[in-house]
């Protein structure tokens, strides 16, 4: 099993592809034994791609000790250095997309072009939904609750009326990815460590300082990472791009475009 010793961790990776090097950072629920990975997405015939579950998550490490973002921008360095690479693009994804923020910011001759999808800045830019407030749910509400944010329209009630049968597939999809891993010790502890550091996540006030191309892309009807979030990322990096799709939180898999905008960026051919 591919295993490495990143600082106070066993972590859980994976390296497959050819092409420029990619390292992607997962979202909240981030676990590689989940599918669709990023392996499974456009972006795998183009890209030498780098992923791993991240501290407190799928098979890596879960020490019931608190975590920072600091900390996972540490863990996603020592990882480079542990499989040899100087530096990649960067694709941070919702909770990944904070991470990568930090990983930019704290180790800037690591990130060559850098990807934030569906993600918040924190602080005076906004927070993304805290979700760490939603712990205790029943299971079944819990997957309510969770498909109803990812995508507002699921709110509306002539939406939901006319697609109830997606939406129970949606619900049954949503609890049985919940049971990977249900009985594995400390699976609870790294969730909630995990949602910790989430909701002290703040970047804002030093977004300014990145200076390397940056594409910022999102869902219209995503209510996990509002687009006023993104947007608020956008004004302060410099020459930042900004984009939206169809879908909400998951809009990389709902709009065909959004990955093919992704690739272009990437391979700086960005039209």
């Amino acid at each position: 099993m591919p295993f490495v010793s990143v600082r106070d961790l066993q972590m859980y990776y994976e390296i497959r592809g050819t092409g420029q090097r990619l390292l992607s950072i997962s979202g909240t629920g981030g676990d590689l034994r989940r599918s669709p990975t990023i392996f499974d997405s456009p972006l795998a015939p183009h890209f030498e791609i780098l992923a791993y579950d991240q501290r407190g998550l799928g098979q890596t490490s879960k020490s019931d000790i608190p975590y920072t973002i600091a900390d996972y921008a540490a863990d996603a360095d020592s990882l480079l250095n542990a499989v040899g690479w100087e530096s990649a693009h960067v694709m941070g994804i919702s909770f990944g997309g904070m991470v990568a923020q930090e990983l930019a910011l704290r180790y800037p001759h690591r990130v060559e072009r850098l990807v934030l999808a569906c993600t918040s800045s924190g602080g005076a830019g906004g927070s993304s939904y805290p979700l760490h407030e939603l712990l205790n749910l029943a299971s079944e509400e819990l997957a309510h609750r969770q498909i109803t944010i990812a995508d507002t329209r699921w709110q509306e009630e002539t939406w939901l009326s006319s697609r109830t049968a997606q939406f129970q597939d949606l619900v049954k999809l949503t609890l049985a990815a919940a049971q990977e891993g249900v009985d594995e010790p400390s699976r609870e502890i790294g969730r909630r460590r995990q949602l910790e550091a989430r909701a002290a996540h703040d970047t804002h006030n030093r977004l300014s300082q990145l200076h390397l191309p940056v594409y910022i892309c999102g869902g219209h009807h995503d209510g996990i990472s509002p687009p006023a979030n993104l947007e608020a990322i956008h004004k302060q990096i410099p020459g930042s791009y900004l984009e939206f799709f169809k879908g909400g939180h998951r809009f990389l898999y709902q709009d065909s475009q959004a990955f093919k905008r992704v690739i272009a960026f990437l391979q700086n051919k960005f039209e």
